[in-house]
């Protein structure tokens, strides 16, 4: 059995689980979250592998560009990733990382960005199976609206995530 390193981030919005594995974060997420468990098993299953708490050299340099972030002093993440999911679900996850940062999107933006304008609820779908927040920005996708939509952390986090960006943005 292989292991997936984790270690747990208290940030200033809400605490996160983070993993790696083989040398590459494959999980930065909400430890609180709904889909949790669902999450937990699909990232397990997908390495083989259980998790060990355990640090590593990924995940500690995750937490200082997360501590940069939150600190106004980051603005792209610079960690590799590791997607667990579906090819379909890697290519929407690719579309988020697309998304600059101070800006937003909406399902059916991103849905034509990848090139499958009919699959916004698919789209959706796999934003919300995101297990690499804030690397994979998901909270930049918005209602079509303008409304903020659903968010793993919650909408106060996203609220407070948009609202880092925005004013980090514009302090620049």
């Amino acid at each position: 059995m292989n292991k997936i390193n984790i270690q747990y981030y208290r940030s200033p919005v809400g605490e996160m689980l983070l993993g790696s594995c083989g040398g590459k974060l494959c999980l930065a997420d909400w430890r609180y979250r709904k889909m949790r468990t669902t999450i937990d098993n699909r990232i397990q299953k997908g390495f083989n592998a259980e998790y060990v708490e355990e640090s590593c050299e990924v995940i500690d340099e995750t937490i200082i560009q997360m501590e940069e972030y939150f600190a106004h002093e980051r603005k792209e993440f610079d960690i590799p990733l590791l997607m667990v999911g579906t090819d379909f679900q890697k290519s929407v996850w690719e579309g988020l990382i697309q998304i600059p940062y101070g800006s937003t999107s909406s399902y059916l933006e991103l849905a034509k960005n990848i090139g499958n304008e009919k699959a916004v609820r698919a789209v959706a779908s796999a934003n919300g199976a995101n297990a690499i927040s804030l690397l994979i920005p998901c909270h930049r996708i918005i209602g079509s609206n303008g409304d903020l939509v659903g968010y793993a952390g919650g909408l106060s986090v996203k609220k407070k995530l948009l609202e880092l960006e925005h004013n980090l943005f514009n302090e620049k």
